[in-house]
């Protein structure tokens, strides 16, 4: 990934009605040195994060993704973020993108261990080319996540409907499965149900029905998801949030994984198992991605 431009911010206190926030942003070298050593970010991943996906030039679905990263926050009992801060620095960085497809990456942290002030910056890269996914598809293989579907309600300190800086479980899983021989993997709970994949979330076509499952379920909340959700409604499909058994996944008339930069991406086969691919309608899901969204 080629990084393209940082940018640091003080974060003001979320109920600074400020009118002018450029004096605390600031531009860093984005190969350089920019983080303490006591940065808790780095030493225990204690921290929060967005990805937008940045069109040609315009950042996509800023509002959802600002919403996402002020719940994870309150979920790891971080400052509330200055929302009106965070757009102000959004709209710098994305001056930097230009024409093409880039992603731009929040990024809050607990700040340097016993330090005053939580830590949190602002990156532009380069997005990595997605068009073999969107086009041909992926294969999947399904992983157990380790935990039944009544855990996140039970045990809310595990921070499952959170967007943390704890990605390693989430590579791991990326890794196994290419070990499998697939592309990604897709958690399902130790009781057979479907959750998301390690950095998408799963859609499925059953009919004209699209279900995805219930964010209650510890995964997160797709801002992607959400806004093709609205766009399916507003071509006349039923949309849904269901508790869907792991099972069905193979049994779909059809299946995506969607994130906000690799977008939506069909899944050609399961555990081995090749299943439909609608090539045209995700051809159609995705010119509608890549079109501008708030």
């Amino acid at each position: 990934m080629a990084w393209r431009f940082a940018l640091v911010i003080d974060p003001a206190a979320s109920d600074d009605e400020g009118a002018d926030y450029h004096d605390t942003l600031h531009e860093i070298d984005p190969h350089g040195p920019a983080l303490g050593v006591g940065e808790l970010s780095a030493q225990r991943g204690d921290g929060v994060f967005e990805s937008l996906g940045v069109v040609d030039g315009r950042p996509q679905e800023v509002g959802p993704h600002l919403a996402r990263l002020a719940h994870s926050a309150a979920l790891c009992d971080l400052p509330a973020p200055n929302l009106a801060q965070w757009r102000v620095a959004i709209e710098r960085v994305a001056r930097e993108a230009g024409e093409g497809e880039n992603v731009m990456k929040l990024l809050l942290s607990r700040g340097v261990e016993h330090g005053p002030a939580p830590t949190a910056w602002i990156t532009l890269a380069d997005a990595p080319d997605n068009t073999s996914g969107r086009t041909k598809g992926v294969a999947v293989a399904t992983l157990d996540r380790g935990y039944t579907l009544d855990v996140p309600a039970r045990a809310p300190w595990l921070l499952l409907g959170a967007k943390t800086l704890s990605y390693a479980v989430n590579m791991a899983a990326i890794r196994e499965a290419k070990r499998r021989g697939a592309d990604d993997a897709v958690f399902v709970t130790s009781d057979g149900y479907l959750l998301e994949a390690p950095t998408a979330s799963v859609v499925l076509r059953v009919g004209d029905r699209f279900v995805t499952p219930e964010p209650q379920a510890g995964i997160l909340h797709g801002t992607t998801q959400l806004s093709l959700f609205a766009y399916l409604e507003g071509r006349g499909f039923t949309t849904a949030y269901e508790t869907v058994p792991a099972k069905d996944l193979a049994t779909a008339d059809a299946a995506w994984l969607l994130s906000s930069v690799r977008l939506a991406a069909p899944i050609r086969s399961v555990d081995g198992i090749e299943v439909p691919v609608d090539r045209a309608f995700t051809d159609e899901l995705n010119a509608y991605l890549l079109s501008p969204r708030d």
